[in-house]
Order: C-alpha cells, then structure tokens, then sequence
C-alpha cells in the first residue's frame, strides 16, 4: 500500500495538486495521511478541504483549522495569520466548518501515531528541540509518529539514555522503518519554512517499510496571485518564495 502523507496544506492548492500529481506519477494513491492545517493563509481553503475528501483518507485536525471555524482563538497568532483565520471562516460552507470541527486531534493508524503538534499539546506545540522530541516520545504508544505544524522536514531517532537525534529530511530521502522509534514531520505542502520553496511530501510504502521524502515544483506565481487578489496580506504571498 502507498500513502501519501501531507501536512500544513495551508489552503494553497496549486501547491496540493502538484503534490497528488507528483505522488500518482510513483504509483496509486491507496490514502491519504494528513497531519493537520488544511486551511491557513492561502485562498484556497473549500477547494482543499474538497480535494482531501475525495480520497480514502485519515487526517487530524491543525490550530489553524481550529482557528478557522471558531474553536480557537488568534490571540497566540501574528497578526497577519489571524487575518488569514478569519478570512477563512468567512469562505467556508456551513457543512465545511462541520468538516473542519470533526477532525480529531490525534489518530493511531497501524504503526503510526498521527498529531499536527505534539504528543503533549496536539494542536499547538513545535517539535523543535530534542527536549521537546524526548518529551514527545515519552508519550508515544507506537513504534512511529508523524507530526506537522514546523513545516520543516525531519526525522527523530529515539536514543537509549540520550536525547534523541534529529536530522533534517531531503528530497529523496528514504526513511528504512525497523526497531528504532520515531518521529517524522513530512514538512510543509503549502508554506515550507526550511528555505526550500517546493512542496514537501512524503510517501508511506507499507510492503518496503519505508517512508521517503519528496519535494515538488509547483505553480508559485499563480498561489501568490490568488492570495493577493484575495485581499490577504500581501506578506502571505512574498514568503512563498523564500520557503520561509
């Protein structure tokens, strides 16, 4: 089975598509892993939440998501993500915001743990630090977790007596899943902060068990265009360049 896992989509769905394009270009599409943050800054939130469900899918739900349909507030985001949160709710249907409130905070899926945050603050926190991992890994029930939310790529090897080792994941990278426990960010499809512009992805091989990482060009002029003519701010659109 392949399954693709995405994370921090972000409403931007040039970014979304070229990333299922790229996936189906390697094999079928048996599901999608989604770790949160569907909606957030772009301007195209209906139409992603609409492409996510129209596959076999588990996904959990990301503190913009939350932000969007009124479940969390925006005092804790910068001024121009909360514009964004409002902007969003604003272009949701009634039956998307149920969509959006219905999605759980955090999901088992065979090996894997699935949560946008952390083990200890689902919706929130930032896997930034080994103390921050260890704390994670404390928590975690399985041998693997996926988490999103940094938009930065990354795999966390726990270590007997030690802070777990943590290590940036590049394109192509291929993760070989055995005995050690981890914790994988998949990265950013709509709004990479690594310095890396592209898509970022990755893609579950159930059979080879293994989890590769994969980055992927897409249409960046086009989703800057939309969020400028959205009226969001402009800010939202420039950092897409930089993938920061």
């Amino acid at each position: 089975m392949r399954i693709v896992v995405v994370a921090d989509i972000h409403s931007n769905l040039e970014a979304f598509e070229a990333v299922l394009a790229h996936a189906a270009s390697g094999g079928p599409i048996d599901r999608l892993w989604c770790l949160g943050d569907v909606v957030g800054y772009a301007a195209d939130p209906a139409a992603c939440i609409a492409l996510l469900r129209r596959y076999p899918r588990t996904a959990v739900v990301g503190n913009h998501d939350l932000a969007a349909v009124g479940e969390l507030g925006t005092g804790d985001f910068n001024p121009m993500a909360a514009r964004a949160a409002a902007w969003t709710g604003e272009h949701l249907s009634a039956e998307e915001h149920q969509y959006l409130s219905s999605l759980p905070f955090l999901v088992v899926e065979e090996d894997f743990t699935m949560v946008h945050g952390s083990l200890r603050w689902p919706e929130w926190e930032y896997l930034l630090s080994a103390d921050a991992a260890a704390e994670h890994l404390r928590l975690q029930e399985t041998p693997y977790s996926l988490v999103g939310h940094s938009h930065i790529p990354f795999v966390a090897v726990e270590r007997d007596g030690s802070l777990p080792a943590m290590a940036a994941l590049r394109d192509g990278d291929v993760l070989e899943l055995g005995e050690e426990r981890l914790i994988v960010n998949p990265g950013g499809v709509g709004q990479p902060r690594d310095g890396d512009p592209r898509a970022s992805y990755a893609v579950f091989d159930s059979d080879a068990c293994t989890l590769t990482l994969h980055r992927v060009e897409y249409d960046l002029e086009k989703a800057q265009r939309k969020i400028r003519e959205a009226g969001l701010p402009p800010y939202l659109a420039e950092r897409l360049a930089y993938g920061r």
